[in-house]
C-alpha cells in the first residue's frame, strides 16, 4: 500500500485543507456543501457548529431520535447483514462469502458520513466514535495498492473490475466514500478516512481524467462528491474530473441496457436535456452534481439546465408531498402528470436527493422557491419514511394504500420495515438528519437568512460582528415564530458601533397572510422575492415575532393528473394530511368515503392522539352499497352515488401514517357532489 499523501500545500484560496476541520477561515466546522470563495453562489452556508437545534422542537426531536435510534440501528444492521464482513474479506481478514447487493459498501459509507456529522455535534458517543475509527482502519486495510476499493469486485468478481460501468456502481460507491471522508475531515473526526478516499480519488483521476477512459457511471453520485472533495482540498483535478464526467454523459456510452439510455440520463448531453427522465435518484444526484460543478467552474449553462429541469420536475412530475418517481418498474419518472397515488414509487432516497439538490440551487441563486421545496419534501416525503421509533423505514412512499393491498416485494411493503436487502434508504436518512441543522440558515454580505423554521440557535459573523438569533416555535404545527437577536462583542473594542445588517426571513409560498412585530410593535414588511427583509442596527435582545396564518387548504391537482381528478388533498402549513383506516368506524371501507366540500374543516388536538399535535376534522359521507356482492363493476354515466348519513373524517399528518396500525390510507380524497348527498 502506498504511503499516505500529505495535504495539498497550494490549496485554492479559502478552500479547506486536510489538516484543519475549518474551511471558513472563521474557526467553524462546515457542512455537507461549501461553495468556494470564487463560486457563483450568492449565499454562504453556516458551519454545523453555528446552528444548534433545540431538543424541544420537532426538528430537534428528529435529530435526537436519529442519534439515539436510527444511527445505532444502521450500525447494528451493517454488522448483522455482512457489510463489514465484506470489507474484512477484501482485506484478507475473513473467508466469508460476499453478502448483499454488489453496492453494499455504499451503505457503510453513508453510515460513516452520518456518524461523522453526529460526532461533530455530539462528540461524546464512544461507541459511535469506535465505529468510525475501526471502519476507517478496515477500509485502509481493504484498499488495494493502486487505491482501488470495492469489496464486491475484490471478493466476488475481481475479473469484472471497471468492466460494467452501466451496472457496477463502482463510481457510485466511491462517491459515497468521498462524501463520508469530507464529513469526517470537516468535523475533525477521522483524518485516516480522508486519506483512503483521496487514494481512491487519485486513481479515478489517473484512469478517467484527461486522455483517460471515456466512461461514466450508470448511477450518478461521483460528480457531486468530487466537486466537494475539491472544495475541501483545493486539488483542481478532482473538480475537472467531475466536469469531465458531466461532459461525457448523454452520448449513449452506457448502451441501451434494460430500460434504455434515458434511464441513465445518457440519452442527451446534460446541458441540452429539457425533461427529467429515468431513474429518479440517479437524475437528482446528477442534477446536484451539475449545480456543484456549475458554480465552481462558472458554467452558467449547467446552472441554466438544472433550473430548467427543476421547472419540469416540480411543475409536471412531483407529488404533492414533494416525492419523485411514479413508476415501480424502473424506479423512474413517468410521463408529464403521470402521478398515480396508489402506484407512487416515491423512493425515500429520491426525496433526500431532491432536498440536497434544492439546497444547492438555493445557495447558487438565493431563490425562495428552492427553500420552499426543501420544506415540502422534508416534512412530507422524507419524514414519512421513518417510523416514530426511528428504527423502521419505507423504501417507497405511496400516497394511497388500498383496502386489500397485496403489494409484492420489500419496496411495496404496506408497513415500514426494519431493514432492506437493498438498504440504501435507512443510512441515507441517517446522514441527512445528522446534518439537518446545517440547512436552516445562510449568510451573505448583507446579513443572515433563515430558510427553515425550527427551535434553534443560529450564530454567524455579520458586518464584522458576531450575532446570534435564537428561534422559538412550534412550527410546523403552529405559525408563530419568535426570534431574539443578540449582538455580540466586537473582537476589537476600539472599533466603531456595529452598522446595520439585514435579517431575511422566508415567507412560505403557502402563506397568504402573515404579520410581523418587532419588540411588540407591528411592522409593515412586505415579502420581496419570498423573504421579509428587516434592516437595522440590531440592539441586543431585539425580538421579532412572525405569525403565519395556517388555514386548512383543499388542494386540487392539475387537470392533466388523471389519477386524482375529482379529489382534493388537505394541507395545513407545510404538512400534507391523509385519512387512515385507524380513524374509521369498524367495518368502514376507506375507498367508500367522500369529502363534503361545503363543510368547514377545523384543526384541533385530540387527547387520544398525544403524538399528533394537530389533526383535521372534516365533514364526509359514505357511499352506500359501494362494495356489495353482485354490484356491477360499471354503470351508466350520470347514475350518481347514494350517500348515507354525514360523518366526521379525521385527517392526520401524512408523515405519521402507519405508526398506529397497518391498514389503508389515502392523501387524495374524492369530493362528494352536492347533488349526490342525501
Amino acid at each position: 500500500m502506498p504511503e499516505q499523501k500529505p495535504p495539498d500545500t497550494q490549496a485554492a484560496p479559502g478552500v479547506q485543507t486536510i489538516a484543519e476541520p475549518d474551511s471558513t477561515g472563521l474557526g467553524h466546522r462546515t457542512g455537507p456543501v461549501v461553495p468556494g470563495p470564487e463560486a457563483l453562489s450568492v449565499l454562504r452556508p453556516l458551519g454545523t457548529d453555528q446552528v444548534r437545534l433545540h431538543p424541544d422542537g420537532l426538528l430537534g426531536r428528529w435529530g435526537r431520535r436519529n442519534a439515539e435510534d436510527t444511527l445505532p440501528h444502521c450500525v447494528d444492521n451493517l454488522r448483522e447483514h455482512g457489510n463489514l464482513d465484506n470489507l474484512a474479506a477484501a482485506a484478507g481478514e475473513s473467508d466469508a462469502s460476499f453478502s448483499g447487493m454488489w453496492f453494499a459498501d455504499s451503505d457503510v459509507y453513508k453510515t460513516l458520513e452520518a456518524a461523522a456529522w453526529e460526532l461533530g455535534t455530539s462528540p461524546g458517543d464512544p461507541a459511535l466514535r469506535s465505529f468510525v475509527e475501526e471502519t476507517a482502519a478496515l477500509l485502509a486495510r481493504a484498499q488495494q495498492a493502486d487505491g482501488y476499493l470495492n469489496s464486491y469486485f475484490t471478493v466476488a468478481a475481481p475479473d469484472e473490475r471497471w468492466r460494467k460501468p452501466d451496472w457496477s456502481h463502482e463510481l457510485y460507491c466511491a462517491g459515497h466514500l468521498v462524501q463520508a471522508a469530507v464529513a469526517a475531515a470537516r468535523t475533525g473526526v477521522s483524518p485516516e478516512l480522508l486519506a483512503v478516499a483521496r487514494r481512491l480519488a487519485d486513481l479515478l483521476v489517473e484512469r478517467f481524467g484527461p486522455d483517460g477512459v471515456e466512461e461514466v457511471c450508470g448511477h450518478p453520485e461521483i460528480e457531486t462528491a468530487l466537486a466537494e472533495l475539491y472544495r475541501l482540498t483545493g486539488h483542481r483535478p478532482y473538480l475537472e474530473l467531475a466536469r469531465r464526467f458531466l461532459d461525457l454523459r448523454g452520448h449513449g456510452r452506457l448502451g441501451h441496457g434494460r430500460f434504455g439510455p434515458a434511464y441513465y440520463q445518457d440519452h442527451l448531453p446534460v446541458r441540452d436535456a429539457g425533461e427529467v427522465t429515468g431513474h429518479a435518484v440517479r437524475q437528482l444526484y446528477l442534477l446536484a452534481g451539475m449545480v456543484d460543478v456549475g458554480v465552481e467552474t462558472g458554467d452558467h449553462t449547467l446552472l441554466d439546465a438544472a433550473e430548467r429541469l427543476w421547472d419540469d420536475a416540480v411543475g409536471r412530475r412531483t407529488y404533492v408531498t414533494g416525492a419523485h418517481g411514479s413508476r415501480h418498474r424502473d424506479e423512474a419518472y413517468g410521463d408529464p402528470y403521470e402521478l398515480p397515488p396508489d402506484r407512487a414509487y416515491a423512493e425515500t432516497c429520491a426525496a433526500i436527493a431532491s432536498f440536497q439538490w434544492n439546497w444547492r440551487l438555493l445557495l447558487a441563486t438565493g431563490r425562495a422557491r428552492y427553500a420552499d421545496e426543501m420544506e415540502r419534501v422534508l416534512y412530507n416525503a422524507v419524514a414519512s419514511a421513518i417510523s416514530s421509533d426511528g428504527r423502521h423505514f419505507f423504501y417507497s412512499n405511496p400516497l394511497q394504500l388500498r383496502t386489500g393491498h397485496t403489494g409484492s416485494g420489500e419496496e411495496a411493503a404496506a408497513r415500514r420495515l426494519s431493514w432492506y436487502s437493498c438498504a440504501c434508504c435507512p443510512p441515507n436518512i441517517a446522514r441527512l438528519l445528522a446534518s439537518l441543522h446545517g440547512y436552516l440558515a445562510t449568510s451573505d454580505d448583507d446579513g443572515l437568512q433563515i430558510h427553515l423554521y425550527g427551535s434553534a440557535t443560529v450564530s454567524a459573523t455579520v458586518a464584522g460582528r458576531p450575532v446570534q438569533v435564537e428561534t422559538r416555535t412550534d412550527y410546523p404545527w403552529h405559525g408563530r415564530v419568535e426570534l431574539t437577536v443578540t449582538a455580540g462583542e466586537t473582537a476589537d473594542e476600539t472599533s466603531e458601533e456595529a452598522g446595520p445588517w439585514t435579517l431575511a426571513l422566508r415567507v412560505p409560498s403557502w402563506c397568504d397572510v402573515y404579520g410581523v412585530r418587532v419588540d411588540g410593535k407591528p411592522v409593515s414588511a412586505p415579502a420581496r422575492d419570498g423573504y421579509i427583509r428587516l434592516t437595522r442596527a440590531w440592539a441586543p435582545g431585539t425580538k421579532v415575532v412572525l405569525d403565519f396564518d395556517m388555514p386548512v387548504r383543499q388542494v386540487s391537482a392539475h387537470p392533466r393528473v388523471d389519477a386524482v381528478r375529482g379529489c382534493v388533498a388537505l394541507v395545513r402549513g407545510p404538512l400534507v394530511y391523509c385519512l387512515e383506516q385507524a380513524d374509521l368506524p369498524s367495518g368502514t371501507v376507506l375507498e367508500d368515503l367522500r369529502l363534503a366540500a361545503h363543510v368547514p374543516i377545523t384543526a384541533s388536538h385530540r387527547e387520544d392522539l398525544p403524538d399528533v399535535p394537530v389533526v383535521l376534522a372534516a365533514g364526509g359521507t359514505l357511499v352506500e352499497q359501494a362494495g356489495d356482492p353482485g354490484d356491477p363493476l360499471y354503470t351508466l354515466a350520470g347514475a350518481g352515488e347514494r350517500h348515507g348519513a354525514p360523518l366526521t373524517l379525521t385527517a392526520v399528518p401524512y408523515f405519521l401514517w402507519g405508526n398506529r396500525s397497518e391498514g389503508p390510507m389515502r392523501v387524495w380524497i374524492p369530493l362528494a357532489s352536492p347533488d349526490d348527498q342525501s
